[in-house]
């Protein structure tokens, strides 16, 4: 969808100006939004209730004033402090902070996303003022057992898929890569990319990951593997079967009718459960087209984006190398998921803002979790320079140069030389922006009845 602005000066219609055509008609999700009928899905359980909050966190607060026993701890109330300073906050932002883009299950579960995405970002940038040994110390109130070195598994090292030295266990090179992280890959490629909703997104980062683990593999041990492991196993296998899986999801969820009803207004039990259940899907869909050659801004914005994403990968593997923290450990399971949550959102938001030509606002969750991935990178500058400034071996630097130099090569050649633009812009329009348009007089005068029907009383293009 393109937008025209109109100058009917001297009796006719010129074009001032061209938005690039949209992958998503936002407008028809705005008139979804304006046309939505309560049949009793907007009841209790959808309401704020911010002066019952309210009244129940005072009671809390009450309570601890006047009838708690004062414990004489420094420690023990110093974290029964800040636990409920962060309490306090998420409160006030489940209940005060703006709707996000989503509303399944719950507006409230979005809001807290956002909330704990500032929690966690106002924590990065405290541990960013304070020195490794300082970090390290304090993860130790979270759980005692960090804050000592760990060995880095290495899965290099012999490569025989099947080792012939060791008759009675000739496969165990291949069980020994078998760890848990492999369903983990495979999972969590198929949410990225419902998240991402596009195959050669998905595709690009899987390998593009993977020429990474080969290019550091010098700083950190976790990134050698074997051949096999990176291509066969990680790209082929877990990499590509979770995203073929999420792209079987999204035309599942692209094709699906989005119809819904009250629980209360199901006439069976079974009816009920069923309504609960689909609480936890989509409440509508979106189909995500990045269309990177559109112009060059958004041939720059995919690069700086999967430059981001690629950046949030990587600090999975150094921040826990940096601050001690073993793989397995809750923490990194934890950011993980809490990561494909705000992804998610984010994702969206950042689709709409580079697509809706009426959004000219960055959103709140793209906008925290683009600081939470600068601020983890800083952190791990500080906390472990020696380590991330290993200069790249001489035949990985030529091949980062050769393939740096080319892609700013196919830049200047697609959008400065060839200028092969893929906008969708209408061709009675594209070919300048002086290009005269019938006013809706004129078009009565002619028989074109697609020319016709192309524009409404704005002045939009359909």
């Amino acid at each position: 969808m393109a937008s025209v602005q109109r100058d009917q000066s001297n009796g006719g219609t010129h074009l001032h100006q061209i938005h690039s055509a949209t992958a998503h008609d936002w407008e028809e999700d705005k008139r979804k939004q304006n046309d939505f009928w309560d049949d009793g899905t907007m009841s209790f359980f959808w309401r704020a209730h911010t002066i019952s909050v309210l009244v129940v966190f005072s009671c809390m607060l009450f309570y601890v004033a006047f009838f708690e026993d004062v414990v004489d701890d420094a420690d023990y109330n110093t974290k029964r402090g800040l636990l409920s300073v962060i309490f306090a906050f998420l409160l006030f932002g489940v209940t005060q902070t703006p709707d996000g883009v989503f509303v399944r299950p719950h507006p409230a579960f979005w809001r807290l996303v956002l909330c704990l995405s500032i929690v966690y970002e106002l924590a990065l940038v405290f541990l960013l003022f304070q020195t490794v040994d300082t970090a390290r110390h304090l993860l130790t109130h979270l759980d005692s057992s960090l804050g000592r070195p760990l060995p880095e598994k290495s899965y290099g090292g012999k490569c025989d898929i099947y080792d012939y030295s060791n008759p009675s266990d000739p496969w165990h090179n291949l069980k020994d890569k078998f760890d848990g992280f492999v369903p983990t890959h495979f999972f969590g490629w198929w949410l990225k990319t419902l998240i991402l909703r596009d195959w050669w997104l998905c595709t690009v980062l899987s390998i593009m990951f993977e020429v990474l683990e080969y290019t550091l593999e010098h700083q950190l041990p976790n990134f050698s593997e074997c051949w096999w492991d990176h291509w066969i196993m990680d790209a082929l296998v877990c990499n590509g079967l979770g995203i073929y899986l999420g792209m079987k999801t999204l035309r599942y969820l692209s094709m699906k009718p989005y119809h819904w009803r009250s629980m209360w207004n199901m006439p069976t039990y079974k009816g009920m459960l069923k309504r609960v259940a689909a609480q936890f899907t989509p409440y509508s869909w979106t189909d995500f087209d990045w269309k990177p050659f559109t112009s060059l801004t958004r041939w720059s914005s995919m690069i700086v984006l999967i430059a981001i994403f690629l950046i949030a990968e990587l600090n999975t593997f150094y921040l826990k190398f940096a601050l001690w923290i073993p793989p397995e450990h809750w923490l990194c399971l934890g950011r993980l998921v809490f990561f494909l949550f705000m992804g998610a959102a984010a994702m969206r938001e950042t689709f709409q803002y580079l697509d809706d030509p009426n959004c000219k606002k960055f959103g709140r969750q793209s906008w925290l979790i683009a600081a939470i991935i600068i601020t983890e990178f800083l952190i791990i500058a500080k906390f472990d320079w020696k380590t991330i400034s290993k200069p790249l071996p001489r035949p990985i630097a030529a091949m980062w140069i050769v393939g740096l130099v080319g892609l700013v090569v196919y830049t200047i050649w697609k959008f400065y030389i060839k200028r092969d633009v893929k906008n969708d812009i209408p061709e009675e329009i594209s070919n300048n922006n002086l290009a005269e348009v019938p006013t809706p007089s004129q078009k009565k005068l002619h028989s074109s009845h697609n020319l016709r029907s192309r524009y409404n009383k704005n002045g939009a293009i359909h």
